[in-house]
């Protein structure tokens, strides 16, 4: 079986910014069946703590609701995916869509106001960039055909 990354939050590990989790999720059961799944939640990989304030990617940046920059804290947890990715020889990721650090495809756009811009988190931004598919849970059923 092949080894996969998925975000913490969506096998029901209560890592998202507010303490709570996103799962775990059905259509998570027919892929126990072929991957292995290696839980990965890169804000916690980067050092914040959870709960947490909720953050937005403004430009290249990653900023809190109250102004504060963590970029860095997001890019040490990216590149801790990365290294995971790499250890555990994964071609593909499933990330929590919409998140400032997995959200595969858009993200928020660091007003806070739910607005959503077509640009990817940082994390998956860095696994794609280094060859890995990667994908929200919404289409998880392109990895069982």
């Amino acid at each position: 079986m092949q080894n996969l990354l998925i975000s913490a939050c969506l096998l029901g590990y209560c890592c998202r910014f507010d303490g709570s989790n996103n799962g775990p999720i059905p259509e998570l059961i027919p892929l126990k069946r072929r991957y292995h799944l290696i839980p990965i939640c890169p804000e916690q990989l980067g050092g914040l703590k959870t709960p947490r304030l909720p953050a937005e990617r403004l430009g290249d940046r990653v900023i809190n609701t109250e102004g504060e920059d963590i970029t860095a804290e997001y890019e040490r947890g990216a590149n801790e995916a990365l290294r995971m990715a790499k250890l555990f020889d994964c071609t593909a990721a499933i990330l929590k869509s919409r998140s400032p650090s997995c959200g595969p495809t858009e993200v928020y756009d660091g007003t806070f106001t739910h607005t959503v811009v077509q640009r990817p988190g940082t994390t998956a931004e860095l696994l794609a960039k280094n060859g890995l598919t990667v994908i929200d849970e919404t289409q998880i059923a392109q990895l069982l055909d």
